[in-house]
C-alpha cells in the first residue's frame, strides 16, 4: 500500500521503518527533525496534506489530542488531501471522547477512521512488537490488519466505535501506572531495609510477583537507566485522560491519583522526559533512600 506517516519520533520512526521494509511505499512530511534512514525510505513531501493526496493510508502517531487536530485539521493537515475512500489511523494516546469528534469530521469526507493506540514502547516499535488496540469499522479494521501486523503482534478490534481502541489504552496506562509505583515501592522498601535490590528483583522474578514491568523497569531502576523509552510527561497525559474520564464515569481511581501525584513529584525534581521508571526517584527522596 501507499502509506502516509505523520509523526516519527521515538516510536513513530521505528513503526514507519518496519512498514517500509514490509515492502509497503512511505510518504512522510518533511521535517527538520528527520533522520537520513527515514529520508532514505520515504518519498519526503511538503506537508501532511501533500502526504495525504498521495496514499492510501495514512498514520497518525503524535503526543496529545491537540496535535491530533492540528495534524488532522490545522493549515496543510491530513484533512486538506483526503479524497473519498481514504482512511486515517491515528495511533496516537489522546481522548477518547475528541477521538469520536475526529472520525465524524473525517467520515464527513468519506473516509474511514481507526483509533488505534499502541502499547509496548520504544523496543516494541522497533521489534514491531506493539500491542494495538483498535476501535472502528469492521471493514476498515479488515483493510489496515496487513499494516498493523507489520508494527504489533497483538492486534485487536476492541470494538467498532470510533474512541474504543483510546478507551482501552487508558486502562492499559492506569494498569502500567500502577505497576510501576508497586515495583518501586517494593524496591525502595528492600532498598532502605539493606536488601540488596538487584537480588530481590532477581528472586521475585521466579514468583508470583514476575511481570513485565518488573523485568524491564525493575532493572531500570537498579540500573538506573532513565533515558526515555516512554517520557513521564506522556503518562502523566494519559493519566489525565484516565482521571477526567473517571469523573465523567463516576469511577473512583484512588491509585491512579497517586501514580499521578508520583509523577508529578517527578516532574518537580525537573524529571518531565525521564522514562516512566524513573517514577522511583520521587519515591527514594520520600524515603531518604536510594
Amino acid at each position: 500500500m501507499k502509506i502516509g506517516f505523520v509523526g516519527l519520533g521515538i516510536m513513530g520512526r521505528p513503526m514507519a521503518l518496519n512498514l517500509q521494509k514490509a515492502g509497503h511505499a512511505l510518504f512522510v512530511p518533511e521535517r527538520a527533525s528527520l533522520t537520513q534512514e527515514v529520508r532514505a525510505a520515504a518519498t519526503v513531501l511538503p506537508d501532511a496534506a501533500a502526504v495525504a493526496r498521495e496514499a492510501e493510508v495514512v498514520i497518525l502517531i503524535v503526543p496529545d489530542t491537540p496535535d491530533v487536530e492540528a495534524a488532522l485539521f490545522g493549515a496543510g493537515g491530513v484533512a486538506e488531501g483526503l479524497s473519498p475512500g481514504k482512511l486515517v489511523i491515528d495511533m496516537s494516546s489522546i481522548s477518547p471522547t475528541a477521538t469520536q469528534a475526529f472520525a465524524k469530521r473525517i467520515n464527513e469526507k468519506g473516509c474511514d477512521y481507526l483509533d488505534a493506540p499502541v502499547s509496548g514502547g520504544e523496543v516494541g516499535a522497533k521489534q514491531a512488537s506493539l500491542t494495538i488496540m483498535v476501535g472502528g469499522p469492521q471493514a476498515a479494521f479488515d483493510r489496515a490488519l496487513p499494516l498493523f501486523q507489520a508494527m504489533g503482534k497483538n492486534v485487536t478490534l476492541v470494538g467498532e466505535a470510533n474512541g474504543a481502541g483510546q478507551t482501552t489504552k487508558v486502562a492499559n496506562q492506569i494498569i502500567v501506572a500502577l505497576n510501576i509505583e508497586a515495583v518501586a515501592e517494593a524496591l525502595t522498601f528492600a532498598a532502605k531495609a539493606g536488601a540488596d535490590p538487584a537480588k530481590v528483583r532477581e528472586a521475585l522474578m521466579g514468583g508470583f510477583a514476575a511481570s513485565r514491568v518488573l523485568e524491564v523497569h525493575g532493572k531500570r531502576m537498579i540500573d538506573r537507566t532513565f533515558e526515555p523509552g516512554f517520557r513521564i510527561r506522556l503518562h502523566q497525559k494519559d493519566l489525565n485522560l484516565a482521571l477526567q474520564s473517571g469523573r465523567e464515569l463516576g469511577v473512583p481511581l484512588p491509585n491512579t491519583a497517586s501514580a499521578q501525584q508520583l509523577f508529578s513529584a517527578c516532574v518537580a525534581m525537573g524529571g518531565a522526559d525521564w522514562d516512566h521508571s524513573g517514577m522511583v526517584q520521587a519515591l527514594e527522596r520520600l524515603a531518604g533512600t536510594s
